[in-house]
Formats: C-alpha cells, structure tokens, sequence
C-alpha cells in the first residue's frame, strides 16, 4: 500500500493527499459506465467432483450466442435485456438448461451451474428459476469434496458473526481456539503445532515469540474464506499437526461492487474514561507506526562512550556522553487522560472486464481500525511452593497489581490484478498491514522473595509497531488437450516487528521514603528490532488420467524457501547516584539531574549490551523439499489419495552468547525428513463420506527458540531464555555448546464421518490420535525465578473426538424455518512422559498425601473446546442476528519445576449477540450491531498445586462492548 515512515508534516500530507487521489481514481473505475446490456457469469462445475469444468458450452437457447468456459471453469456472456434460457454442455456430461433468467441493463447475474455425468442416465435437466450464489453451501461443497479433513468460515459468516478480524472470526470453527486475542490452537493443540499460510504460500511472522502468524492483524473485509485443514496431504508443508490455517484474500470478482464501510465501538468500562492510561507519544501513531519520537540516542551504534570514559575524558567522551543522556526521552510517567471509543473504516472495489480473448480483474481494499482498552486492577503475579510438605497453600514471591491502557492502529491495504485467458491465468496481489499498539500502565509491586521484602510502585510505557508487506505471483496453465496442468507461485515477504523506547521504573518506598537501587531494579530503556524476509516458491504440475475408468489425478512438484531474521535489544540501565526520587518518574530526566562536568554524582547510563549482546542474532532458514501424490480410485466409491513429500531443513544461528562465545552459522538444525502420507475417502452416498488418514508430520524450534536471547517482558516482568545448553565434549572434556532444543516427530491418525444436506447444513463426528517424540513445551527456568525457556520434554500421546452440525430448525417445524443452530465439540485427552529431571524435582517438594505420577498433561493442550451459534435469518436474508458461545478448558500453560507449581488457563466463558440489516431499493445500504462479553467475564491464568487454593498468575477483566457499523455498496 506503500505507507512509509514519514519525517514532516509536509510529507505526511503529501502522502495522505496522494492516498486520498488513489483511492477516488479506483472510486472512479467502479461507476458504472451506461450500458443497454446485461452480464451473466459463473462457474460450470463437474457435479460429482466438485471440480470446475475446464472448455465445457455455454450458449443461449434460440440464438447463435454462446461461449466456452476457461481453465477454472468461468464464463461471462453480455445480453440485451430480456428474459433467456442457457443450455451448459460437456462431452460425457448430460445437457443442463436454466430458463426463466431476467437480465436488466447495466446489472450482472452470477449463475453457476452443476453437470451430472451421462452414465448417471440423465439426458437433460431443466431449471426454471435462477440460483443465487450462497459462500456457505460453497464452502459446505469445499469440504465434501476436499482430499483433506477440513472445516472453515466463509466471507458470508463473517458478516454474520461481525467479527472484524480473522483471529476473532476463526474461533468459530470446529476444534479452534485463539489465544491472546491472535494465536489459533487447533485441536487444542499449541501454536507450534499449527501453520498459517497467506493464499497458500509461507509467510513469517509477526511475533518473536511465538512460532505461528498473528491473526488479528487480517482484517476481514479483504478476506474471502479462511479454511483449516486437520489433516495432512503430500503437496502441503510437513510442519504442521493440529491444523494449517490457509487464509484467503478476495480474488477474481465475479460482479462489480464497491462497498464503504464504518464503525464505532463502546465498552462502558474502556471507553469516555478519565482513568485511561497513556503518555506522550508521536504525532503518527494514529497511522500506527512512530513519527522518531521513539527514536534510540544512539542511532544503534555500540561505540559510545561510558560513564568511566566521560569522566577520564569530560571535554571528550564527557561531551559526548552528556548529548546522549539529552537525547533520551525524557517522559517516564504514564498520565491519566480520558479514552476515546473504538473507530473503523474500509473500503473495498472489485471488478472484471473482458478485452478481447482476455478477462481482466481487479480487487482493491483498504481498512483502518483504531481500538482502545483499558484494564483496571490487572494482576501479574509469582507464588512458590512451599518447603514443608504439610503445608499445601502457595507462597507469593512477587505480586503486581494496578491499571494500563492500550491503543492499537492497523492500517491495511490489499490491490489484486487478474488476466485470464481460456487456458491461462496471471494473478499479482500485494498486501500490507500497518499495526501500532502503545501500552502505558501503573502498578503497585510487592516483593516477598529470598528475603528481599520491599513495596514500590512502577510506570511502564511501552510501544509495538508491527509490518507486514506480500507479493505474491501466481500462474496457472493448462496444456496438452487439457490432460495437464501447471501451477507456478512466487512470493516475497517482508515483516519487522519493533518495540521502541521501552521504558520502565519502579521507585520502592519505604516508611515514606523514595529510593531507587539494585533491589527493586534500576529503570531500563530497551529498544528490540526484528526484521525477517521469507522468500518462497512453488512449482506443482497435475495430469488428469483415467484409472479402472474412473478419474484419477497424479500431483507432482518442488518447493523452495528461506527466511532470514535479523533481532537485535539494545538496553540501557539508568543509575540515579545522587539524583534525588520523587514520586513523580518524569523528573529523573530534568536537565539538573543528568550527570555534567559539574554533576560528577549525576544521572547516568548503563549500556548492557556492550561489550556482549546475546540479544543480537543473525538466523536463517533454507528449507528444500519435493512431494509426490496420487489420487485414484481403486474401487467403487473408495477414493484414495497417497503420497510422499521430502524436506532438507537448514536452519542456522549467528551471534553471542552470555559468556562471550562466537557462533557464525552455527548449524542448529540440518534434517532430511520424509512425510508419507495415506487419505482413503469413501463416499456412502453422494453427501456422506467416511474419511480415514494417515500421515507424518513435524514441529520445529522457532528462529527465537534456537537462541541465546534472553528476553524481557517489561510488563509482566517474565523473561525468555534461548533453549541452547552447554555440553561436555566426552573426548576432549572440554564445554562445547550445542542446540538443546531437537524437532518433534509426530505421527496423526485421524478417522471422520460426515454428512452434508442442503443449505450448508451438515453433520460430522471425528476422532484423532497423535504420538509426539521429543515435543517442545515452554517450562519455568530451575535456576531463576519468573524465566522461562523451551525444551523438550518426554513422548506424548493426543487422543480425541470432534462432533460438529449445522441444522435449520425448520425440520422440527416449519415456524422455525428462520433460525438455525450450529454446534461444534471438541474432547481431548493428552499424556506427557516427564523427563527424569522434571520427575525428580517435583518430589522433591511433595505434599502429603500426594502422589506425583511418571505422566502428565501436555502443555498448551486444551481438555475440551465448545461453539455454540443460534442465527435467526428472515425470508429475504436481508436481517441476520445470533447469538454465539465459546468456552476452552482449562490448559496447562506453563510447566512448573521444582518449587514453581504449573500455570493453568481458566475457562473464558465468552457470549456474543450480532445483528445485520441490510435495507434500500436494491440493500445497498447495511448496517450491524455487536454487543461482546455479555457475561462479564474475567481472563485469568492461575498457579494451581496439590491441595493448594489457586492462586492468580495473570488476570485481565475485558468487560462488556458494543459495536456499530454501517456500510454502503455503490454496485
């Protein structure tokens, strides 16, 4: 979309103003050109199959006007005005006419159309109304016919859930949860253990602790469809197990439309508060990205002076020293201001065009959402277990409790082009997601641990600004009479994610008394710089062939992609000396206090990145692989679908550890993995299949994970330790550093039966098993208090059962016709060996009467998963309201060692109405409400121990919210 960072306002306005031209010149192509001719278009597909019907006859009954569908089985006809029949024809297939088609100047009909084969003795099938195009029974079509155990939410759903992003939307569908508000878990299953794609090619993300894609960035209202595949086929990545995640961007537009849209959000608790917390901050982050307020005084160099040098040399380095220290901003304090409510815009324009043997398309979409949250008496806490085993109640070690307000800016923009000729077909779309999210908290801090007893009060200002900009190329052809066909996709990505100018102080008081010290911490300025390219490319080449007479498909291609992230901290400690405290942060940085020629005892800076920075690393990822696969049909009914795919996996480590030792492409992971995988579908009748799977897949430790970094979390207080070990060499005795963490082999059964009828409406019961070898799990750091680190942990099991239907309620009685009722289950048991260090230390702080197993749960495991939907639909389909439920288990989240107990979820039972009204001469105008969180609860993460009272280890209260937004579409 092309928004940069901006360094005038000259040039913001200037920036703004040419969006402004762009976006009116778009406006301009979608006004409808007058015309005394209407369009028909849609799709001819085989009824069977579900595939599209690629050169198959469209032409209009008692004329000489007709034309032949292209390679994805589309065809579009310009008509007077008037009524018409269309006769679709194939060779094998029997005739299909559609009659009665009303065509009006100046408006296009989307029409698709299904043939049966001939050998189903059907000569002709005539239809005397026209169908409307319904993207839930499509998206019902998808999964019947798909090779994989899939589930989904279609673009319609959307509107009527009125989720804004996909990380919202997605928890609708079987088996999914998301936590944090943009981490998908599939099957309860953890984030490593699910995949996100972008139009089926790999995108890094945007998060450097997490392994999976944050969701909440997608904005709905560029997205077509979001489908989640549970099961694995050759011509997918290996390195998935509860799900991959495909999310869809708007393609190839089958009418003209161009819709605005706006909304407004309120939270009685949030929202118009004289309470919110915030500070001062640049004057772009409503764009979400900073202006250079934030900017580091160093410009990141690791040659500055210190205070040592400053003092030796104070015309010197002193003067140098003393500019760096004005340098730093000087805000330091949170202020209370009063909050706005949540605010949104979009955009989106899409059309095609045929000029001469081509069809041209074009989507265009922009979104802008500002939200603000503010939490009161949030919790951040550390208990341990007790040394004697008679007493079972936790001890605390640190508590924090007080207030912060959050406000996040995501700005996005997608453009797709589309050139279609009868047998190829050229797409580019370029996507960019702007997000910018500060944070500003107060907090009152109690420290009880290791005999440091103490109380202070601490500010946190923190700001998050998130990138995300794709290319993605794609080509399809079909070659040789039709038999063949060749698929090509490149794509570059390029993500940062900063945090500049962290600021944190915590000020203790004692007795009346203001001090700052090593105790309670000495304030920290930290600045963290990800960058990451991901490069990816596909070559997938299909033949089409007969076996036994039935239709068979053999699949063969190569995948090539490399990632390279570049992280980086750079931390400073500040010293106060002398500086005398108050309670009031902002007058640390006051001219008089910085250390001066003349103030020798004055405030000061610490680097702690220099002279070793274990927080800087280079990364790289190479990852080459080939896939085979067959799809046949052995016999009758019993569709089969085999394959094998073969990954060499390079990832690569530069950079420092904490004791100063050099790593240059320090190999950490270098594997050979094969992913054989079997699909056997058999269909009992035409909408009734019984699907059994096999297959292997893999988790890898992500770029952070395979690290030295030692990570802070400003807020929380918790830190991230690099899963890397050292080891003694046997041979030499000498210490030599290897990877700790290794890849975990998993193995997935899978067995479902599935039912679909009309109108999307389905059934489906499923059960899984998977067995983990060396699974990945985050766990409490033995050697220091509230760190955590990854590693791998004992084999594991996950045996579980999903059962998901769809039901219009008019089968009970007709007077119900309008409502519909979905509900997804899912119940799953998992198991863990503990490793003989974990087992260990857990008895060594046993409680009486307790009994500690050799097994546990697995981490990130969800016991059980419940969406429930009750949507009232009128006859027109013009009002649409529901009611929707989503509760998860409670999950083990950390792993607790030692004397630091398990961190477990607590169940969040979530309740949301939505509404939509779609009104006007031809329901050009919408409008839609929200009301979210209608049982008020609290999110909360709990330390949990034997016979001990729960004791809070995060705890978040989100409050009621309500929504509105309207929309207008022009076509």
């Amino acid at each position: 979309m092309g928004i940069i960072l901006i360094n005038s306002n000259f040039n913001r306005v200037k920036k703004l103003n040419s969006i402004i031209v762009f976006v009116f010149c778009i406006m301009g192509l979608t006004i409808p050109v007058f015309s005394q001719q209407g369009i028909i278009r849609g799709t001819v597909l085989d009824n069977s199959t579900g595939e599209p019907i690629l050169f198959g006859n469209v032409e209009v009954v008692k004329t000489s006007i007709g034309t032949v569908t292209d390679l994805d089985g589309k065809y579009s006809l310009s008509l007077d005005p008037g009524s018409y029949s269309l006769e679709f024809s194939y060779l094998g297939f029997a005739n299909l006419i559609i009659s009665d088609i009303q065509i009006e100047a100046g408006k296009t009909i989307v029409l698709d159309a299904r043939l049966h084969e001939s050998t189903q003795m059907i000569d002709e099938v005539v239809i005397t109304s026209t169908q409307a195009r319904n993207s839930e029974a499509a998206l019902a079509t998808l999964r019947r016919l798909s090779t994989n155990v899939m589930d989904g939410i279609s673009s319609a759903s959307f509107r009527k859930i009125g989720d804004s992003d996909a990380a919202a939307a997605i928890k609708r569908v079987t088996g999914v949860s998301v936590n944090d508000g943009k981490y998908v878990y599939v099957r309860g299953l953890g984030d490593r253990y699910s995949k996100t794609i972008l139009n089926s090619v790999d995108v890094p993300g945007l998060d450097p602790d997490k392994n999976t894609l944050q969701m909440d960035i997608f904005p709905t209202n560029i997205l077509d469809n979001i489908l989640v595949l549970k099961t694995f086929t050759a011509d997918l990545p290996g390195d998935f197990t509860g799900g991959l995640i495909n999310i869809t961007t708007k393609d190839f537009p089958d009418k003209a439309t161009t819709v605005f849209s706006a909304g407004l959000g309120y939270n009685p608790g949030m929202h118009f508060n004289s309470n919110w917390l915030t500070y001062h901050g640049g004057a772009t982050d409503f764009l979400g990205f900073d202006d250079g307020t934030r900017s580091i005084p160093t410009d990141r160099r690791e040659n500055i002076p210190f205070r040592v040098n400053a003092i030796s040399d104070p015309a010197g380095a002193g003067v140098e020293f003393r500019s760096i220290l004005e340098d730093f901003n000087p805000n330091l304090a949170a202020l209370r201001q009063q909050s706005f409510m949540d605010y949104s815009f979009g955009f989106s324009t899409g059309n095609q065009k045929s000029i001469g043997k081509y069809t041209l398309g074009y989507n265009v979409a922009l979104t802008y959402q500002n939200n603000t949250n503010y939490y009161e008496n949030a919790e951040y806490n550390r208990f341990g277990l007790s040394g004697f085993s008679d007493i079972y109640d936790m001890d605390p070690r640190e508590q924090q409790i007080g207030d912060f307000g959050t406000n996040s800016a995501l700005l996005g923009g997608l453009a797709g082009l589309s050139v279609k000729s009868r047998k190829s077909k050229f797409s580019l779309n370029v996507l960019h997601l702007q997000n910018g999210e500060s944070k500003a908290g107060i907090f009152d801090y109690e420290n009880s641990d290791l005999g440091a007893n103490f109380e202070a009060f601490q500010h946190n200002l923190e700001y998050t600004q998130r990138e995300l900009s794709n290319v993605i190329f794609d080509g399809n052809h079909n070659v040789f009479d039709g038999n063949w066909d060749v698929n090509y996709v490149f794509s570059g990505t390029r993500s940062s994610i900063n945090d500049p100018d962290i600021r944190f102080t915590r000020i203790r008081e004692d007795f009346g008394s203001l001090t700052i010290g090593s105790e309670s911490g000495f304030p920290e300025r930290i600045w963290r710089y990800l960058d990451e390219v991901n490069y990816s490319g596909q070559l997938n080449l299909g033949r089409n062939y007969k076996f036994n007479n039935k239709p068979g498909r053999l699949k063969f291609g190569s995948i090539y992609t490399m990632k390279e992230r570049n992280y980086e901290i750079q931390n400073f400690q500040i010293l106060t000396n002398s500086v005398k405290i108050t309670d009031n942060p902002d007058d640390l940085f006051i001219p008089e206090n910085l250390w001066s020629r003349e103030n020798f005892n004055g405030l000061t800076y610490d680097p702690q990145f220099i002279p070793v920075n274990p927080n800087k690393f280079d990364a790289t990822i190479s990852n080459i692989g080939a896939y085979i696969s067959n799809e046949f049909i052995p016999f009758n009914k019993l569709k089969t679908i085999v394959g094998l795919r073969v990954e060499k996996y390079t990832q690569k480590y530069s950079g420092t550890n904490q004791d100063g030792d050099v790593f240059d492409d320090f190999v950490v992971l270098d594997d050979l993995d094969l992913f054989p995988t079997a699909n056997f579908i058999y269909s009992v009748t035409e909408k009734q299949n019984i699907r059994f799977s096999f297959s292997k897949t893999i988790a890898r430790p992500s770029f952070k994970e395979a690290s030295f970094a030692t990570i802070i979390d400003p807020i929380t207080g918790r830190t991230f330790i690099g899963g890397f070990f050292p080891d003694i060499d046997v041979a030499t005795g000498d210490e030599v550093w290897n990877g700790q963490l290794v890849k975990t082999d998993i193995l997935n059964f899978d067995l479902r039966w599935e039912l679909f009828q009309e109108r999307g409406q389905s059934i489906s019961l499923s059960t899984f098993y998977k067995r983990f070898k060396n699974p990945i799990e985050i766990v409490q750091y033995i050697q220091a208090s509230n760190n955590f680190q990854p590693r791998n942990v004992g084999d594991g099991t996950v045996f579980g059962f999903e059962l998901e239907f769809l039901q219009n309620l008019g089968k009970i009685t007709h007077g119900l016709t309008p409502f519909t009722f979905n509900a997804n289950f899912t119940l799953v048991d998992s198991d863990i060996e503990m490793t003989a260090t974990e087992f260990l230390s857990r008895n060594r702080f046993v409680k009486d009467g307790q009994v500690i197993p050799t097994n546990r749960k697995m981490a990130g495991q969800a016991p059980y998963l419940i969406n429930l939907g009750m949507a009232y639909s009128n006859n027109s389909n013009t009002f649409e309201s529901g009611f929707y439920y989503n509760v998860q288990g409670s999950t083990l989240i950390f792993v607790g060692i030692a004397d630091k107990p398990d961190v477990y979820s607590v169940p969040f039972h979530s309740l949301n109405f939505n509404a939509n009204y779609r009104f006007g001469s031809e329901e050009q105008f919408n409008v839609g409400f929200k009301a979210e969180n209608l049982l008020g609860q609290v999110r909360e993460e709990v330390f949990r121990g034997f016979n001990a009272t729960d004791q809070i280890f995060t705890s978040l209260a989100p409050q009621r919210q309500v929504s509105f937004r309207i929309g207008y579409r022009f076509n």
